[in-house]
């Protein structure tokens, strides 16, 4: 079995009841933070520069949300773009060792995703939850296997 097939078969095969009492609650807690430490961060200068470098970008497709802007909005690729620059500007996101950030990567995308979908299809809750979870496991797997990750001392 390749890396890829194992990651698709793991995530084909997730379902909500899979996540414990004790994940849901830390889950929320993880993307409440998050996006509390992203809206700190929209009001970075390096923020600014994502924001102004990704409306300048052509899109017509501009239907997720950016951090702190209420009313602008990007394609879902930038806007999860930009927020994660937002969430990581002032390094204040969460951590997971070996060396990686979950939520700032994962959070991001999920949201810029989701606004895209047709209001019969946008995910509910435990959806959301579950593919936010799908999210960080991947990554985390991923960063796992990674030999370079595992040179980078711990904090």
């Amino acid at each position: 079995e390749t890396v890829t097939s194992s990651f698709a078969s793991f995530i084909h095969g997730v379902r909500p009841e899979h996540l414990s009492k004790t994940v849901r609650r830390r889950s929320k807690r993880m993307i409440l933070d998050s996006i509390g430490v992203g809206l700190v961060g929209s009001t970075t200068h390096v923020f600014d520069i994502a924001l102004q470098y990704c409306r300048e970008l052509y899109s017509s497709v501009a239907v997720s949300s950016v951090y702190g802007k209420p009313g602008v909005k990007l394609s879902p690729t930038l806007a999860a773009f930009t927020n994660g620059v937002a969430t990581h500007s002032m390094d204040f996101d969460d951590t997971w060792h070996p060396a990686t950030h979950p939520s700032g990567a994962v959070l991001p995308a999920l949201l810029a995703a989701s606004q895209m979908l047709p209001p019969s299809t946008k995910p509910n809750g435990m959806d959301f939850l579950l593919a936010f979870n799908v999210g960080l496991e991947v990554q985390g797997r991923l960063m796992h296997f990674s030999t370079e990750a595992h040179d980078i001392p711990k904090r």
